[in-house]
């Protein structure tokens, strides 16, 4: 008896006594069941969504590589319609490493952009055509899905 009268206590904004079950009630939490069932959810759902956003990036790679790709033909058509010819290598957009005087560069603002990948570009010329070539994410030659060349 004289623990539960030690354990009347005047409730914040109450005037009734506080009993042992309402102290109780006050200091209830999660249990480690409810715990583990969220962490659980949140893995399951962990699971499901990982592998959308994957592939999400890998697609939006093979999309930067094409537009780059892209941006790069444009400017070594420029160089053929200024020059005569296709470069010998990419390296003939941003500087002139034929020395020509019709050449009008540079072509690219900056330096031959890498692959998303962090690859060069595989470039080959013979001056009236030209192949210009991503070897995706392993960086070698053939390939299938994100492996998979990309190019002209």
């Amino acid at each position: 008896m004289k623990t539960i009268n030690s354990l009347k206590r005047i409730q914040h904004g109450s005037k009734k006594p506080a009993t042992q079950s309402s102290i109780q009630k006050q200091q209830s939490g999660f249990t480690l069941i409810e715990i583990l069932v969220v962490m659980a959810i949140i893995g399951m759902l962990a699971v499901m969504v990982a592998p959308n956003l994957f592939n999400q990036r890998a697609g939006a790679m093979r999309d930067a590589a094409r537009s780059q790709i892209s941006s790069l033909e444009s400017s070594l058509d420029t160089h053929r319609l200024d020059v005569g010819e296709y470069p010998d290598s990419l390296e003939g957009l941003v500087t002139n490493t034929t020395g020509r005087a019709a050449w009008n560069g540079p072509y690219l603002r900056r330096a031959v952009p890498k692959d998303p990948w962090n690859n060069e570009y595989v470039y080959d010329s013979q001056g009236r055509e030209f192949t210009l070539v991503s070897y995706g994410a392993d960086g070698m030659q053939g390939g299938e899905e994100d492996d998979a060349d990309i190019g002209l």
